[in-house]
């Protein structure tokens, strides 16, 4: 009786290890497949800013890539504070806000990549907090609402929302377009907060 047990677990280990190895092959694929994407995405956009600085003469390398940079830096750094949001607010005051708010637009979803790499690999520090567990719950369940709503607007949870969209292996187009969507929106609004604070304090001046 013992040796018939001992047998079927040995021969139930190849099958088991089998169902591993194909679940490991599939998450390998997943991440490939996601690393890929992220490539695609950034290289379209950088596409994009290259056809626009064409249009918008030398200006553009100054003040509105001065924009698009600082927004990348300051969606991608965690640890170390970037004032993007400042620079932000002072450059919509003397450039286009418009344009300065599209340049935050696209340069913050790809900062943002990182914490969304971060939740897909799983290797996050936020997984056993309950506010976090509660913020997967809700993305697994209205995901374009939730990123819309942290992202829309100047919000230091913004990343910890992208975190938990690579937990919950929200779609990554999805993602970079709901976060386009949302972070032109939060850069519009900081540009010409700038922009008419500018006029108002100059009208105060003159006046």
């Amino acid at each position: 009786m013992g040796n018939n047990n001992a047998e079927s677990t040995a021969d139930s280990n190849p099958a088991s290890e089998g169902v591993v190895e194909q679940a490991k092959s599939r998450r390998w694929t997943r991440q490939h497949w996601v690393s890929l994407l992220t490539v695609v995405a950034i290289l379209i956009i950088f596409l994009a800013i290259y056809i626009l600085s064409q249009a918008l003469g030398d200006a553009w390398l100054y003040g509105y890539l001065g924009a698009f940079i600082i927004s990348l830096m300051a969606s991608a750094v965690i640890i170390i504070p970037v004032p993007g949001l400042p620079i932000i607010f002072l450059l919509g005051a003397i450039l286009n806000p418009f344009i300065v708010g599209l340049m935050v637009g696209l340069a913050e979803p790809i900062g943002e990549l990182t914490g969304y790499m971060a939740g897909y690999s799983g290797r996050t520090t936020l997984q056993n907090r309950r506010s976090y567990t509660r913020l997967q719950d809700w993305m697994s369940r209205r995901g374009s609402l939730v990123l819309f709503g942290f992202c829309a607007w100047p919000n230091p949870l913004a990343k910890v929302a992208g975190i938990a969209a690579g937990a919950v292996r929200y779609p990554l187009w999805k993602f970079l377009l709901i976060l386009f969507l949302a972070k032109t929106v939060k850069g519009m609004l900081v540009a010409f907060a700038g922009y008419w604070t500018l006029r108002l304090v100059l009208a105060f001046l003159i006046g």
